[in-house]
Formats: structure tokens, sequence, C-alpha cells
């Protein structure tokens, strides 16, 4: 499993590719849109960014996997969102959008995962990894 300075390097590498290239590399990973997601900490109040890949985009909707690897935890930024929903997205380098998260309840999970896994097989391995069952996140257009 990544550490979280592993994870931190992962992101910051991620972030300094798309802006010297202009976005032009780095907005694809694995063959997946990649994204920003702003989240605001549940402890420090401050706002939290991280890179992610969205194996799916539905019309305005973009999922998003709370794998940390097959960590046996989840990831900081999705307890953040699950406590505050109220998130910015920048998808592939774009403009930031005011977005609400929804984690996917056990039906929408059920639909949502053969599609997550058919995008990124390597989902799948990291929920064989975990006893805990990897969220999905919805984001939607903020109203």
């Amino acid at each position: 499993m990544p550490s979280d300075l592993q994870l931190k390097i992962m992101n910051g590498v991620h972030r300094t590719l798309l802006t010297v290239t202009g976005g032009r590399v780095g907005n694809t990973f694995f063959g997946m849109p990649s994204l920003q997601l702003t989240t605001i900490g549940r402890k420090s109040g401050d706002p939290r960014k991280v890179m992610l890949t969205a194996p799916l985009i539905d019309g305005d909707t973009i999922v998003v996997v709370a794998s940390r690897g097959g960590d046996p935890t989840h990831p900081a930024w999705f307890l953040n969102l699950r406590d505050n929903p109220d998130v910015e997205v920048s998808l592939r380098n774009g403009p930031e959008r005011p977005m609400t998260a929804h984690v996917a309840t056990p039906d929408e999970r059920a639909t949502l995962w053969p599609r997550v896994v058919s995008a990124y097989k390597g989902y799948g391995d990291y929920q064989k990894k975990t006893t805990r069952e990897i969220p999905l996140v919805l984001l939607t257009p903020r109203s």
C-alpha cells in the first residue's frame, strides 16, 4: 500500500506535469480522465486537493473510486467529502466547477462497479486486497 508521503509525492508530480505541459500531458491516467478534487478538511477546515481518475463519466456525473490502492483504510479525501459533500472539481485540467459528492448507495454501486472495473481492471484487484468495500463517489454539478 502506498504511504501518505508517497501519495502526496505522486499528487505533486501529477500537478506539476499538468502545469508544465499546459495540460497536454497528465490529463489522462491508465486511459481514464484525470481530475483534481478539492475537499474541505474535516479537521482543519482548509481546502485539500487531490488528483484522481474518473473511470466513468455519465453526462454531468463523474464517478471516482475511493480505493487508496486497496488499503484497508479510506482515503482522507473520502472522509472529507463524506463530512462535507460540497467540492470543487477540475476535470482534465479544466476550470474548477462546484459539485456535490454523493457516496453511491448499495444499489448504485452494484450497477456501477462492473462498469468501473471494465474501465480499469486494477480497481477489481484493489478490492481483492482489502476487506473493506471500496466506495464509489458520484460527483454532480451543484445547483
